[in-house]
């Protein structure tokens, strides 16, 4: 929705600043679990009552938003084109991709096909990294903290406020960078920066200052990278299925990254630790790095009608 009502030379600028809305709500809850954390061991049902309450704003805030113009516009062509098929009239070849089950749309057309493909595998690196790697970044830096003598829980809030304040400028970067530089050129720096801070951060510092540093770069590249998607795939499909193709890129890869936490724990317990698991995991970067080229640049481009 971003997307269609931004101008199209501002268009990755206006996703970026949405999509830092994530980084802050990450960032006030590890703020929360700083005082929340005291409370004993029940202190996570503390959590999830006060993560209610955005839940519960959000759907006030829905009741004021309006539909875009441009999805107003398709509509209408929709409808018009569901009148034609049940009267039987003849009918062209955009009424009956406007008639399809959006998702069989997705995969009818070679092109389209191709983009949902590529931003699926570039999703799953994504996911499968943030899941595998970042979810372990406080309890890395708390086992850290345990060993030096200080307080876990306190230094896991940390480790979470300073991730995710690099996060949010890293959801804000990306936008404008994508905007400056186009997509395809900072979409692969954002892989590669991820790659290489993932190494430093679990393997080359010991420092727990410089830990919170690091972490901070760390999630400016892992956690913000998750811009691209709210940047480049509405440039990617038509109207008539704009939402459908990034549901598919956004969502389908949790069926297969869900495994990553498992998998993680197997490796931690295999490798007697945070580190190593975090190294190996990292690698799957290299996938996202090499499919972004297939995809065509669309800075500054409109949004395909």
């Amino acid at each position: 929705m971003t997307a269609e009502v931004w101008p199209d030379h501002a268009r990755g600028r206006g996703a970026g600043l949405m999509q830092c809305g994530l980084g802050i709500g990450f960032f006030l809850a590890s703020f929360v679990w700083l005082f929340v954390s005291g409370y004993g061991p029940g202190a996570w049902r503390i959590m999830y009552f006060i993560g209610v309450i955005p839940a519960l704003f959000a759907l006030w805030l829905r009741t004021g938003v309006d539909e875009s113009q441009k999805w107003e516009h398709t509509n209408e062509k929709r409808k018009s084109a569901r009148e034609k098929k049940k009267s039987g009239a003849t009918m062209a070849a955009e009424d009956h991709a406007l008639t399809r089950f959006t998702v069989a749309d997705l995969f009818a057309d070679p092109q389209i096909r191709k983009h949902a493909i590529i931003t699926f595998l570039m999703s799953l690196t994504t996911t499968v990294a943030w899941w595998g790697i970042s979810t372990w970044v406080a309890p890395f830096v708390a086992a850290a903290a345990g060993k030096a003598g200080l307080p876990p829980q306190t230094w896991a809030a940390y480790a979470g406020m300073s991730y995710n304040i690099g996060a949010i400028v890293g959801y804000i970067g990306l936008g404008f960078l994508a905007d400056r530089f186009g997509r395809k050129p900072i979409v692969m720096i954002f892989f590669a920066g991820a790659l290489v801070m993932t190494y430093a951060l679990y393997m080359w510092v010991t420092d727990l200052n410089l830990l919170l540093v690091v972490a901070a770069i760390n999630g400016f590249f892992t956690l913000g990278q998750y811009s691209w998607m709210a940047v480049w795939l509405p440039e990617l499909f038509p109207t008539r299925m704009r939402a459908t193709g990034m549901a598919f890129a956004f969502n389908a890869p949790r069926f297969v990254a869900f495994l990553g936490p498992l998998f993680a724990g197997l490796l931690i317990a295999q490798f007697g630790g945070f580190s190593k698991m975090a190294v190996a995991f990292s690698l799957i970067y290299i996938l996202g790095f090499i499919v972004v080229p297939f995809l065509p640049e669309t800075k500054g481009s409109p949004l395909p009608a």
